[in-house]
C-alpha cells in the first residue's frame, strides 16, 4: 500500500495486476488501483478533478486529466473516507503511475491540490522494474 498526504486529506493506492484482463502475448497489461481518500482536516473537501500520469518501463507516458473518479465528484466531511477502485493498461509489463486530485473547501471556496503517492505497476511478466 502507498500513502501519502497532503492538507490533511490522505491518499491511500492499492495496486493489483488483473491476469484476466491482461493478454501479455499481445502487449496489453492491465491493473486494477482502490483509492482511499481520508479526510483528516477539520472541514469537508470535495473532489472537482483528477490529473495522471502514467509512465511505463520503456518510458512510454500518457497523462490523462479529468472530472471527478468514476462518474462521482465526492463531498468528503471531516473523519470520513472516500474509496473507489479504477483500472490503468499499459503496453509494457511494468510501470509506474503517480497523480494530483483538485479539491476545494465548500466553506470558503478555497481550492488546492493533492498528491496521489508514486505507485508501481508491476506484472510477473516484467522484464526491467520502471520503479
Amino acid at each position: 500500500m502507498y500513502e501519502q498526504e497532503t492538507a490533511g486529506v490522505v491518499v491511500r493506492v492499492e495496486p493489483n495486476f488483473l491476469a484476466g484482463e491482461s493478454k501479455p502475448d499481445e502487449g496489453r497489461f492491465v491493473w486494477a488501483y482502490t483509492i482511499e481518500i481520508e479526510n483528516r482536516s477539520g472541514d469537508a473537501v470535495k473532489l472537482i478533478s483528477r490529473f495522471w500520469r502514467i509512465t511505463d518501463e520503456n518510458g512510454h507516458t500518457q497523462e490523462v486529466h479529468g472530472e471527478g473518479v468514476v462518474g462521482k465528484q465526492p463531498l468528503i466531511a471531516p473523519g470520513e473516507s472516500f474509496r473507489y477502485t479504477s483500472a490503468a493498461p499499459l503496453g509494457a509489463p511494468s510501470g509506474v503511475m503517480m497523480g494530483s486530485y483538485s479539491m476545494v473547501r465548500p466553506s470558503d471556496g478555497e481550492a488546492f491540490d493533492i498528491a496521489v503517492p508514486l505507485f508501481a505497476l508491476d506484472s510477473p511478466h516484467v522484464s526491467k522494474l520502471a520503479n
